[in-house]
């Protein structure tokens, strides 16, 4: 009989790299075509990252480490047969005489009552901060003294300098010795890994196998070298409009009046129409429209009129640039939206991040709308003088596919002179629990918002949402959250057909 090949879905795998979300697959028995499928898809992972230098190693690494989860649920289910107690060394040491056999001669009999309990094998990858995260999860705690044979194992393996060394000294074969991850630590020795890149811990009643890895040393650098020859051409973008840069010195003017900037915006009829508009939105709910330009300046005020500006300013500068893309503009118009409305509804009592919340959606995918619309011309000249300085068209089109759009996002906002809250969420936007403190909530909702329009287009799915900023905004379950957005999503296209 063939065996029926799994596909690997390489899109979900470019938006996790993209996003910073983790990839999860989860097993309960671990049949022979899952194992092969887990290998492909951190086999692409791993490729997508131009890693290939690390595939064979954790490929090997991976297999042991989901090899040694099942057998952990299978131990419990085996256990619980014989009425043994895990948790009592006597028991356990009773247990182990007979578990090998009993459970090689009648395998499918306990994988058949793993599943039924629930014992699953799960596999987790992401990418962030130039750091890959490999995780194996189950969920079958580990038992104290499991946990000293384990370190004591590790301990073991760090005395060897070669797999051949550890085969003629490893004798104990109670459980196979760990020769198994004893391979694993000088296989990760191989890649340059110390001990401290791989932790075992239980946490949640899960047993999690933890390997982090660096970028290598030459991506990082080649990304280095792309980001700062891209980042050299920004000064052949558009300049930011004169009359919003005229505008905002008016604003940054102590010695302003209100009368002066409504005179100012008077005299710009598109500025007039946005303002307008802006205040007779459903977001001010007047009782009657607004008309006057002095009125909605006073509604708006300073920092309102500010973030419009920016908005205009940003849209206007890219509009006519060769290559714009109508539907990441719609993207972004949408996670402003989104953000806008959750700020008003799920941050009340924070006035800046309601004050700067649909800016900073607005403007979250920057970085990206700029390798969007760059012309093919301009993305050859950096291209060819990357290939000068050594960095691989592999890296290259990869950072271009937006890997690595936050930092190119604001590094266009400090060229036109953002202020740092929109600068930071832009930057953070896919890493927001590096953002600066006093900014982190409204980076997160911006982050929410921006994951909530992917998981509309089925390109997220609800488990890769951290659950830390779910509850950041009392989110706990996913059809809460899916109540929330089906809502916003209702609201954003009647918003859009008037």
């Amino acid at each position: 009989m063939t065996e029926k090949k799994m596909s690997v879905d390489l899109d979900k795998i470019k938006m996790a790299i993209r996003s910073g979300i983790p990839l999860s697959i989860t097993t309960y028995t671990l049949p022979h075509e899952m194992e092969i499928y887990m290998g492909d898809v951190l086999t692409a992972f791993l490729s997508e990252l131009n890693q290939d230098q690390m595939i064979q190693y954790l490929n090997y690494c991976l297999n042991e480490l989901i090899t040694n989860a099942k057998k952990a649920n299978t131990k419990r289910i085996y256990f619980k047969e014989k009425g043994l107690d895990i948790t009592n060394e006597k028991d356990y040491n009773l247990g182990m005489k007979t578990f090998k056999e009993d459970t090689l001669n009648n395998i499918n009999y306990y994988l058949q009552l793993q599943k039924k309990a629930g014992l699953y094998v799960k596999l987790l990858l992401q990418m962030r901060s130039n750091k890959i995260k490999v995780e194996v999860r189950n969920n079958s705690a580990l038992t104290v003294f499991e946990y000293k044979r384990m370190h004591d194992k590790l301990a073991r393996a760090q005395q060897y300098t070669s797999v051949e060394e550890a085969l003629t000294q490893i004798l104990d074969d109670t459980e196979g010795a760990g020769l198994g991850l004893v391979i694993m630590i000088l296989m990760l020795e191989k890649i340059g890994l110390a001990e401290e890149n791989f932790q075992t811990l239980c946490e949640n009643g899960e047993t999690i196998t933890r390997i982090i890895l660096p970028l290598s040393e030459e991506t990082q650098k080649e990304m280095s070298i792309i980001s700062a020859e891209f980042i050299k051409t920004i000064d052949d973008l558009p300049r930011f409009p004169e009359n919003i840069t005229r505008l905002n010195r008016l604003l940054n003017d102590p010695d302003s009046k209100l009368s002066d900037i409504a005179m100012q915006i008077s005299n710009d009829v598109t500025l007039t129409g946005e303002l307008l508009k802006l205040v007779n939105s459903a977001a001010f709910a007047l009782a009657t429209p607004c008309a006057s330009i002095a009125d909605a300046v006073k509604l708006v005020g300073l920092r309102g009129i500010k973030n419009l500006l920016y908005s205009i300013g940003s849209v206007n500068s890219f509009k006519n640039v060769s290559g714009s893309k109508e539907e990441l503009w719609t993207h972004s118009y949408r996670v402003a939206f989104y953000s806008y409305n959750m700020a008003r509804n799920l941050c009340a009592s924070d006035r800046i991040v309601i004050d700067d919340a649909y800016i900073c959606g607005l403007l979250h995918d920057m970085g990206k709308i700029i390798f969007e619309t760059a012309h093919p011309d301009l993305l050859e000249k950096v291209m060819a003088i990357c290939k000068m300085k050594g960095a691989s068209q592999e890296v290259f089109e990869k950072l271009i596919s937006g890997v690595n759009h936050g930092e190119i996002g604001a590094k266009v906002a400090e060229k036109w002179n953002f202020p740092d809250v929109i600068t930071n969420v832009i930057r953070y936007h896919h890493d927001p629990e590096n953002a600066p403190v006093e900014m982190r909530k409204l980076t997160s909702l911006v982050c929410l918002s921006d994951l909530m329009a992917h998981y509309q287009q089925k390109e997220v799915d609800f488990y890769q949402i951290d659950s830390a900023m779910l509850s950041m905004f009392k989110i706990s379950t996913e059809s809460q959250f899916k109540k929330i957005s089906d809502r916003l999503q209702a609201a954003f296209d009647r918003e859009n057909s008037r």
